[in-house]
């Protein structure tokens, strides 16, 4: 947590207004062990609860997550982070299904299992919650990513520790008591402070067995050096630089629709967003037209206003950043086209499109992470895909085609986790989520997404004599 030391207070601010929302004290190391000892106390009743019974606490949560009580939470959300209140809904409902799923998911899959594959020795193989789960989470979703984090992990039969962004705390912590309203109390613990601090004393518990990370890459590398020296097991998702290719035989007002989605969803600060967006020469005119008016259209207000479309990004210091991104991106030479934004003191930053950035531009060989399309033109599908694997991120991509197995078999040839073809949203609770590279380690989601949480004990069995059958 930048510029806050252990157990200081700190001020949660709205990006639409720069007004202080709340005051809330950081945790320090005895708080972060204090959650280590309810979670571990509480996980002990909670892996005895047979699957059903957990799978139904966990569909409870789904409950709530989509009844009034979380419509509440949703304007907590718009309001805190700075995207549109129907978004925030949207990534209610999302959470909701991530709990669903792993409901339905633990009731199928988690029961011992015997196997007979040596003649005459049955094997029994048991699936035991591996210990209790640290999940760290940002700001830019802060219902839905520790969602699909503490969903599995609940199913398992883990307790957890959670350390959400000092950004989206709000949020966080009020999806986390809606959770714990349906919990055994410890269950699941949260703490609000500096990483280095609260995670750097979970990591030297031997009772957290399991590292659950989003964030930026540069905090995973510091954070998994911390979890290997303590031989603790990681699952990252880190940052992206997703590109997004417009193919000559591409229906151009699907793909610009389909732009606007991958682009400015959440105001652009998402991991998935589409980053170095590719046009191919022969649409490319057809296709800016069509983007410029969009951008154009876009309204940016109010995050409760149901009328805007995009919200204030989250800090007045990101606001400055992505202006400056913009400034030497016309400096360097690239046309740019702007919508339009509020003044005053909210975090606001116009939509934008940045056309013709130069590819050796700093701005286009990292991640954007805000409203700011950055597109170049190219003639051979070689330019991009070489673009693509000059970076060391590996998170997303996206192709829009009039033939779509032409599209994907494109995607396969990147090496990258979650694709869309035509598509802007392609991540769902029920497919694995996860990057290479520098983008990440394992997977969220899926049925890979509970495997973590996971540790397996195989017995062998060979039948036995007594020893009155033996003649003794």
């Amino acid at each position: 947590m930048a510029n806050v030391r252990s157990g200081e207070a700190f001020a949660v601010v709205e990006p639409a207004t720069g007004k202080e929302m709340a005051r809330v004290a950081a945790g320090t190391e005895r708080d972060a062990a204090t959650a280590v000892e309810a979670a571990a106390g509480a996980m002990a009743s909670w892996r005895g609860l047979p699957v059903p019974r957990r799978s139904a606490r966990l569909r409870a949560i789904a409950a709530r997550l989509r009844s009034e009580e979380g419509r509440g939470l949703a304007e907590t959300v718009a309001r805190e982070t700075g995207k549109c209140h129907r978004e925030a809904l949207a990534e209610l409902a999302l959470s909701a299904d991530y709990f669903d799923y792993y409901a339905d998911l633990a009731h199928a899959t988690l029961a011992d299992r015997a196997l007979a594959v040596r003649e005459g020795i049955r094997h029994l193989v048991r699936g035991e919650p591996v210990g209790v789960a640290a999940v760290v989470t940002p700001w830019n979703f802060p219902v839905s990513i520790p969602a699909r984090k503490i969903a599995p992990a609940l199913a398992a039969g883990c307790g957890v520790v959670f350390k959400p962004s000092e950004l989206s705390l709000l949020s966080s912590r009020a999806f986390a008591e809606l959770c714990r309203s349906e919990l055994p109390e410890g269950l699941l613990a949260t703490v609000a402070g500096d990483g280095p601090v609260v995670v750097g004393a979970w990591l030297a518990d031997r009772r957290v067995r399991l590292l659950h990370f989003t964030g930026s890459t540069a905090a995973g590398r510091a954070l998994a050096r911390e979890a290997g020296a303590a031989l603790t097991p990681v699952v990252m998702e880190l940052g992206g630089r997703a590109p997004f290719l417009v193919l000559p035989d591409a229906d151009v007002d699907h793909a610009a629709d389909t732009l606007m989605v991958a682009k400015f969803r959440n105001n652009g600060a998402s991991c998935i967003a589409a980053n170095n967006v590719w046009v191919h020469e022969t649409v490319r005119e057809a296709f800016l037209a069509r983007l410029r008016k969009r951008v154009s259209a876009l309204v940016v207000g109010d995050p409760l206003d149901e009328g805007s479309a995009l919200g204030p990004v989250r800090t007045r210091e990101e606001a400055v950043r992505l202006e400056a991104a913009v400034g030497a991106l016309a400096d360097a030479g690239a046309q740019v086209h702007r919508g339009e934004a509020p003044g005053g003191p909210g975090a606001w930053v116009p939509p934008t499109l940045v056309i013709d950035p130069p590819a050796a531009a700093p701005e286009w060989r990292r991640e954007i992470f805000g409203p700011v399309a950055m597109v170049r033109s190219f003639a051979d599908v070689a330019e991009p895909l070489a673009d693509a694997d000059g970076t060391a991120h590996g998170l997303a991509a996206y192709v829009c085609t009039g033939d779509a197995t032409s599209g994907a078999d494109l995607l396969a040839r990147m090496d990258v986790g979650i694709a869309g073809v035509n598509i802007a949203t392609p991540a769902t609770p029920e497919v694995p989520f996860g990057g290479r590279g520098d983008s990440g380690i394992g997977y969220e989601g899926g049925a890979v997404g509970l495997a973590p949480f996971l540790a397996h004990q195989s017995v062998a069995v060979v039948p036995g004599r007594r020893a009155s059958e033996s003649g003794a």
